[in-house]
């Protein structure tokens, strides 16, 4: 036995999708069932779900102790003069990653 599942999107997202699908070797129909396929073996989504990275803490999973040793580190090495500019931080990154 088979279930049917219907779900309303954009003309304009489904034509989008059809069309990746077809140039993939396959449908919309069979790309969301390999969906739910992996989702299951997957035992949840098969792709990583992120928030925009702008909007995530980095430091929210750390105690108040472990942010304030952080912070005390950080304060110590800038006494000491063992910092770096932003500029010279940007740059590497640029020569680093291509930005």
């Amino acid at each position: 036995m088979s279930s049917t599942i219907q779900v309303r999107v954009d003309d304009e997202l489904k034509n989008k999708a059809d069309e990746l699908f077809k140039k993939l070797g396959t449908d919309t129909t069979s790309a969301i069932r390999m969906f739910l396929t992996q989702s299951v073996m997957n035992n949840g989504f098969p792709f990583e779900i992120k928030l925009n990275q702008s909007s995530v803490n980095l430091y929210a999973p750390l105690s108040e102790n472990e942010l304030m040793q952080k912070l005390e580190y950080s304060m110590r090495q800038a006494n000491r003069g063992e910092y770096r500019s932003a500029d010279s931080l940007i740059a590497e990154m640029k020569g680093k990653y291509g930005l």
